[in-house]
């Protein structure tokens, strides 16, 4: 009887040395296992951290755009007011005001005279002296670009101004196209387009009512492409050439802007 339990023991413990074995294999496996997850556990640790940090720096990215769209939301809400304004002094009968001439009954009335007294007639005495184009033709002409961009069509407008100083460029009128001609670029901020229209004016037509605001614009333009320091001269001629205007007032305004900012 005893030697069959020591025979069963020993044939027993070869199994059982199998099985500790088989264990001790199962468990270093499993440990090796688990290390693996760990180091996973690591790495999406960190491809976790890195794109909370993306995140963070997207979300100051949009922050800023936003910003800077507000600006120029302000910026143009601000330039469409300006515009606005110069309209509605036309319209409402400021005919020689700083802004410029707009036609009026009066100036339609005085087309059919010769150009140089439908000049002063619609209140828009310049330094050109009129052509040999038709009086009445010229007038309709203006009218149809004013009418665009007093109805905020500044595309149409820009267009018609522009036909109408290449159809008519030493009328009486030519000054007040090239400077309605700038702000409709201007308001739609094209600056380069606009400084070109404002500048060409006051080349062709230095001695127009219209030079003290055009060289304004010249200013405001200069600005706005970043010409800080050619910004400051024009603004500062203003003041120099045209003392106790309202373009001078609005040019030391803008200088201590600029002086603020820079």
């Amino acid at each position: 009887m005893a030697g069959a339990i020591a025979s069963a023991m020993l044939f027993a413990f070869p199994a059982f040395s199998q099985d500790s074995r088989l264990s001790l294999a199962d468990r270093v496996s499993r440990l090796e296992q688990q290390a693996q997850k760990d180091q996973g556990g690591v790495g999406m640790v960190n491809q976790m951290q890195q794109l909370q940090e993306q995140v963070r720096q997207q979300q100051g990215r949009i922050e800023e755009l936003q910003h800077q769209l507000q600006q120029l939301e302000d910026k143009n809400k601000a330039q469409y007011v300006d515009l606005d304004s110069r309209i509605g002094r036309l319209e409402g009968g400021n005919a020689g005001g700083a802004a410029g001439a707009a036609p009026t009954a009066s100036a339609a009335a005085a087309a059919a005279a010769p150009a140089t007294s439908s000049s002063a007639a619609a209140g828009n005495p310049t330094q050109a002296q009129g052509g040999n184009a038709d009086p009445a033709s010229v007038q309709a002409a203006y009218d149809v670009a004013f009418k665009a961009l007093r109805g905020g069509d500044y595309a149409a407008a820009s267009r018609d101004f522009r036909s109408f100083v290449q159809q008519y460029p030493n009328e009486s009128l030519t000054p007040n196209a090239y400077y309605w001609l700038g702000e409709s670029y201007y308001v739609t901020m094209n600056y380069p387009v606009a400084l070109e229209a404002f500048q060409q004016l006051l080349k062709q037509f230095p001695q127009s009512e219209k030079a003290p605001d055009a060289l304004l614009k010249v200013g405001y333009s200069q600005y706005e492409l970043k010409q800080v320091d050619a910004a400051r001269a024009t603004l500062t001629e203003v003041g120099a050439k045209y003392p106790g205007t309202n373009a001078a007032n609005l040019a030391k305004e803008r200088l201590q802007r600029i002086q603020s900012v820079n």
